[in-house]
């Protein structure tokens, strides 16, 4: 079962929980998505990580993130779904 929310489908067990989008650029965001519209996907209780500002991989990131904890920056990010390329719960990340 899922959400429609434009021509963007959300799984229905994924809204109110943390989530990771991979972006089409160097950006990972990860938080807990509460909705969406037809041109964007809100996550509160975010984290915004460009990945030119550190040494670590995209995996590595999300990695540390389901071990340790989101480091949340940001209370909403409205993040544009032509730009994603994929969605996961952080809670499948495999550690």
């Amino acid at each position: 079962m899922s959400e429609e929310f434009g021509h963007f489908s959300i799984p229905a067990d994924f809204i109110g929980e943390i989530v990771v989008f991979d972006m089409v650029a160097p950006y990972v965001y990860i938080g807990t998505l509460v909705g969406a519209d037809s041109h964007y996907l809100i996550l509160e209780d975010a984290d915004a990580h460009d990945l030119r500002d550190s040494s670590t991989t995209r995996d590595l990131y999300v990695l540390d993130c389901r071990r340790h904890g989101v480091g949340i920056n940001r209370h909403r990010i409205f993040v544009q779904k032509n730009q994603v390329v994929s969605m996961s719960k952080l809670s499948d990340v495999v550690p």
